[in-house]
């Protein structure tokens, strides 16, 4: 082989492993200030945690290519806007999955993970903070099989804040 060809193979093979890496790391909630103010935004694993949209938001997502929209707040929740109307005037889907406190369970992190899978393309999964998000990617990892320690860790970078005590209590239990 010639040194270009070398050199070509050389670079395919730090690409390859660096994308490995990028698969590895768990989805980060996104600071939505930040996603209108560059008007990118990109997914990791498929999904972005985040809290609440605005209008400007969820344009900004629906210019990135995302697919769905799955909004965990319940239906008494303010959300500021006719968030449906909008996400669907957007050419997304919206997925009303209505969780709250006593809903981080095992049960909901499968029927989340169920709704996640159904798209072939990115998703926004929101709540008010993202505290919801985060605990239910917690329990998702842990039902991947991802130590505790881990799992944890991976639910704060989704935006587990509060319910981090609730969390640890059914990672315990199981």
């Amino acid at each position: 082989m010639n040194r270009a060809t070398l050199l070509l193979l050389g670079l395919l093979l730090s690409l390859s492993a660096c994308s490995g890496d990028v698969a590895s790391e768990p989805p980060q909630k996104v600071d939505l200030t930040d996603v209108v103010a560059t008007g990118v935004v990109r997914p990791v694993d498929g999904i972005t945690p985040a809290g609440q949209p605005d209008e400007a938001a969820f344009k900004v997502f629906a210019a990135n290519g995302y697919m769905a929209v799955i909004d965990l707040r319940t239906e008494g929740e303010p959300r500021g806007l006719d968030e449906r109307a909008v996400v669907e005037g957007l050419g997304m889907e919206y997925v009303q999955f209505p969780i709250d406190d006593d809903g981080i369970t095992f049960e909901n992190a499968r029927s989340l993970d169920a709704l996640i899978d159904h798209y072939e393309g990115p998703l926004l999964v929101h709540c008010r903070s993202s505290n919801r998000v985060g605990a239910l990617l917690a329990l998702r990892a842990s039902l991947d099989g991802v130590d505790d320690a881990a799992a944890l860790e991976m639910g704060k970078a989704g935006g587990l804040k509060s319910l981090e005590g609730q969390v640890r209590d059914i990672l315990d239990e199981d």
